[in-house]
């Protein structure tokens, strides 16, 4: 997954086949591609912008868990077949595909992921509006930087702990290893500003895997 400053990556659940496929357009696509076929080890690391789906792996049950925790995320599906599995996709594309079909389809994945990022979203009681940098409650908000709301909705969208070092990589851009008190100090200052005006003690949790929300 990627930085939120740099260009988009799309996450590829797909068998070895595709795989080969889409080595081979790698380089021709304006998008970093993040190609797995098996989710047994771990899960991806890095931020990313779409999915897409080979149907050869859909019944795999530690993938189809994975998607469904994606709601938010838009979801492509390569089939070779209009036989359309009943999980909900933003789209799907036929083999053979060529690379103008492709691009196109990413294209337009990633900019409806855009476009939903730049709308407000719920949060438990609470609306994160990105266009007025705001965090409302009700009739109450608090005025919210870039990186708090990147940190805010990368919490949310996790749905999961997430480590400190995972934070500063996504967010940050800081290289593995980096000793820094940037996320501790972020969140303080989050926390704070919370507490004061919503009196909201628990949204932001801690513990030893990481934060959440």
């Amino acid at each position: 997954m990627h930085n939120l400053n740099e260009k988009p990556n799309v996450l590829c659940l797909v068998s070895d086949d595709i795989i080969n496929i889409l080595n081979e357009l790698k380089e021709y696509l304006k998008f970093n591609l993040l190609l797995y076929n098996d989710l047994s080890k771990d899960e991806p690391s890095l931020f990313y912008s779409a999915i897409i789906i080979d149907q050869k792996l859909i019944n795999n049950k530690l993938i189809l868990k994975f998607l469904n925790k994606k709601k938010n995320i838009s979801k492509l599906l390569i089939s070779n077949s209009e036989n359309i599995h009943n999980l909900s996709f933003n789209d799907h594309i036929f083999i053979p595909f060529n690379l103008m079909e492709l691009n196109k389809k990413i294209i337009n994945l990633v900019s409806r992921k855009e476009f939903n990022s730049n709308s407000a979203i719920r949060i438990n009681s609470f609306i994160l509006d990105k266009n007025e940098k705001k965090f409302k409650k009700g009739e109450d908000f608090i005025v919210v930087t870039e990186k708090e709301i990147q940190l805010i909705e990368l919490l949310f969208l996790e749905n999961k702990p997430i480590s400190k070092k995972y934070i500063l990589k996504n967010i940050w851009n800081y290289a593995d290893g980096a000793d820094t008190h940037t996320v501790e100090t972020h969140i303080y200052r989050l926390r704070k500003k919370i507490l004061d005006k919503f009196q909201e003690n628990n949204l932001i949790l801690n513990d030893k895997q990481g934060y959440t929300i």
